[in-house]
């Protein structure tokens, strides 16, 4: 009996370590808890350029823009119906998938010793809360990522999270300064680890959040221009320099713009976008535009309309911007030249502007595959003067970052390029977005009753 007992113990033993070694619940092994600085980095990285800058709110910006229509009866997005909820996923894909992730990759990389790593986390962070900020304003950041620690963190103000912007845009330029031997590889979609080019895109965006306040309250235009021009001495300096994602084409590897232009979803281009290539005489269009399917025209669909036409009578971007397997272009070098142009007119005049602003739309229009003859042609017939010269600028920058959400900010900041009303328009055009559903439910604040017409901070008057 003794003998009995002690087996029947003994294996009660080894069936105890045994669940415990090899059937812990606890412990998926296909969702692990830590990963490598690279398995962060690149999904990131695809989610920034599919989901962020060509995802739910760039399409409706799009359409305030007039650049793009949907072919569906009014009220619709295209005279300014949203509803809270609208903006769920945008909001969840930019705290959740984006500014989270970047955020645990920062720490990380920190703690490893990876200086390229965290420098990269800290520019596309810095990114991330520049677009989150120019379309919803006041927004969680410094009582966010606490995890259980802060569910419900308060809203910093948008003034205070543009000094966070270019502290993270310093802070990640010193952290490639340090010439860490770890650089990403594949793992960065981007810029394959060219750290000269991070740092490149680093200064040009330190430019565009400098220009953004020329108008803000306590801020003053030559103060933002001479900031803006002293750090675009170090920002891109050619096409190559571009931060930008080509996509394969392939069967899950669409560029998203080509999707989110498919028949299924009845958005095609505005007919204010279109137009306007006939109105300038500009040799860009048959570049930019793909002709209509059913008619062969370059059409573009008004705003607004109370009847529904056939989707193939209009066009769509055409195969540089377009097709499955074109590149985004999320901030570019002709960009850089633009805030260039724009900050030697205030710093300087239209003069000095003029050779930087003909050099923006150049650099442009080499990319497209445009003739010099037909772009210096073009040029003569756009030159700028000392009472158009802040227009053209923005005008012409608007159209060399076609499909860019910088375009919404640039208008609400300039009032450029003037927008005819739209038919049916629930309202004046909006300034801002509104705050999603899912975080008034789960996280009230003071600042969630903004209208769309209600002005973010920098947006003055």
């Amino acid at each position: 009996m003794k003998k009995i007992s002690m087996i029947l113990i003994s294996c009660i033993l080894i069936s105890a370590s045994g669940c415990k070694k090899y059937i812990d619940v606890n412990q998926n092994p296909n969702q692990p808890i830590d990963v490598a600085e690279a398995q962060i980095l690149a999904p990131v990285e695809l989610d920034i350029s599919s989901s962020l800058y060509a995802g739910n709110v760039a399409v409706i910006v799009q359409e305030y823009m007039q650049v793009a229509a949907l072919n569906q009866v009014a009220p619709n997005a295209g005279t300014y119906l949203m509803y809270n909820s609208d903006m769920d996923g945008d909001w969840g894909n930019l705290y959740v998938t984006c500014l989270n992730n970047l955020v645990t990759l920062n720490q990380k990389a920190t703690a490893d010793g990876k200086s390229n790593y965290a420098g990269i986390a800290k520019i596309l962070t810095a990114y991330c809360l520049g677009t989150g900020t120019d379309l919803w304003g006041d927004m969680p950041y410094s009582q966010a990522f606490k995890g259980s620690a802060e569910f419900t963190p308060v809203y910093d103000a948008q003034k205070d999270i543009y000094t966070q912007i270019q502290s993270l845009l310093d802070a990640g330029i010193a952290d490639i300064a340090k010439n860490g031997t770890v650089k990403p590889g594949g793992d960065d979609f981007f810029y394959a680890g060219d750290m000269s080019k991070w740092t490149k895109l680093a200064y040009t965006l330190k430019a565009r959040y400098y220009m953004h306040l020329t108008k803000a309250p306590g801020y003053t235009a030559s103060t933002q221009a001479q900031l803006a021009l002293t750090a675009l001495e170090k920002g891109m300096q050619s096409n190559d320099d571009d931060f930008k994602m080509a996509y394969t084409g392939a069967a899950g590897g669409e560029n998203p713009w080509q999707q989110n232009f498919i028949s299924a979803s009845t958005v095609v281009l505005g007919s204010t976008f279109v137009n306007g290539f006939s109105t300038r005489s500009d040799p860009r269009l048959s570049a930019m535009v793909a002709p209509a399917t059913a008619t062969g025209l370059y059409t573009g669909l008004g705003q607004g309309l109370n009847t529904i036409g056939q989707l193939e009578d209009y066009s769509r971007p055409g195969d540089f911007y377009g097709a499955t397997g074109a590149t985004n272009y999320i901030v570019n070098y002709s960009e850089a030249l633009f805030l260039k142009a724009e900050a030697t007119l205030i710093t300087s005049g239209y003069t000095s502007a003029a050779p930087v602003y003909q050099s923006a739309v150049l650099s442009h229009m080499t990319k497209l595959g445009v003739s010099t003859d037909k772009a210096n042609a073009y040029l003569a017939s756009r030159t700028l003067t000392a009472s158009n010269a802040e227009q053209l600028i923005i005008e012409e920058k608007g159209i060399a970052n076609f499909l860019s959400l910088e375009n919404f900010t640039d208008y609400r900041r300039t009032g450029y390029p003037v927008l005819p009303a739209v038919p049916n328009a629930l309202s004046a055009i909006p300034r801002r977005v509104l705050y999603p559903q899912a975080e008034i439910t789960s996280n009230p604040q003071p600042q969630q009753t903004a209208k769309l017409t209600d002005r973010v901070w920098w947006d003055v008057k």
